[in-house]
């Protein structure tokens, strides 16, 4: 088994990374080979509409944009699973997993009809979203708009989807540097001492699933 980790968070070692890295130690726990990736590192763009992935004679389930994202693609589609995390900035994931997500799913959309996907193999996929939201307003708002990108991996990708939020994150190590009035430092802390624990070994569990 082949498990690619990708982290589209701009930060490196904060609340998305380190769950992503515990997912990465679950894959490996069942012997899974893991490969790492920070996406911020890479230079790219969303889907470009060029539409070479859909002419006709050209090789499917292939983005044929010359940046650093094309040959992650490849990656991905030749691995057995993939688990890409984001923080939730205005309801929505990061503007690099949503280029992410359109330049990984373009290719492997058939316009010739049903079925609805090129993609002839199996590749499981994870999310982990990690966001300031409480559980309330997770579950009134956000849970239905992370679900309608969630939904849309089995039909493309045919294989085991499954999804973690991790809620009320530690924004900061110190409060008292920034303006964020609006936050007890106190509460925040504590949650995280208790839940992200919790987190981490819901995320181990993950990579280790969807790794076997």
């Amino acid at each position: 088994m082949k498990t690619i980790i990708i982290n589209a968070s701009p930060r490196k070692n904060w609340n998305t990374a380190q769950l992503l890295k515990e997912a990465q130690k679950g894959a490996e726990s069942v012997g899974a080979e893991t490969e790492y990736i920070d996406i911020f590192d890479l230079t790219f763009t969303g889907c470009r509409s060029c539409l070479a992935c859909k002419r006709k004679g050209a090789e499917r389930n292939k983005c044929y944009w010359k940046d650093d994202l094309s040959p992650l693609i490849e990656k991905i589609l030749a691995a057995d699973a993939v688990i890409i995390g984001s923080p939730i900035y205005f309801g929505q994931p990061t503007a690099s997993f949503r280029a992410l997500w359109e330049r990984l799913a373009f290719p492997v959309l058939s316009y010739d009809g049903q079925p609805i996907s090129y993609y002839d193999s199996k590749l499981n996929v994870g999310f982990i979203w990690t966001m300031n939201a409480t559980p309330d307003y997770y579950e009134n708002g956000l849970k239905s708009v992370l679900a309608v990108t969630e939904n849309t991996a089995p039909m493309f990708f045919h294989g085991e989807v499954k999804s973690y939020a991790a809620l009320d994150t530690l924004q900061v190590k110190d409060y008292s540097k920034y303006s964020m009035g609006a936050f007890s430092e106190e509460a925040k802390k504590q949650h995280h001492d208790v839940q992200f624990p919790i987190d981490m070994q819901e995320c181990f569990r993950m990579g280790a699933d969807l790794s076997k």
